[in-house]
């Protein structure tokens, strides 16, 4: 799944025109973020693409800085073991 900071409509609306078969959270409030280390506490900027892969037992298997383009191949590389 992926997480914004936007609003659900807009959320839904870029969703759509990307086509993503995956859900698109909202983290309005920006709790997700600063939990996952995508944005300070506090800061209004936007938040650093990261990705964070959790395994079948709940458990984070690797968390990182994530590109668009190479984040796909780096979560079948750790999934794939």
């Amino acid at each position: 799944m992926g997480v914004s900071f936007d609003k659900q409509a807009a959320n839904a609306k870029f969703a759509n025109r990307q086509c993503f078969q995956y859900p698109l959270l909202c983290d309005t409030t920006r709790e997700m973020g600063v939990a996952y280390g995508a944005i300070p506490a506090g800061e209004k900027a936007n938040a650093a693409r990261i990705g964070v892969i959790v395994g079948a037992d709940g458990n984070v298997k690797w968390a990182g800085k994530a590109s668009a383009k190479t984040f796909a191949n780096k979560a079948l590389e750790i999934v794939r073991g």
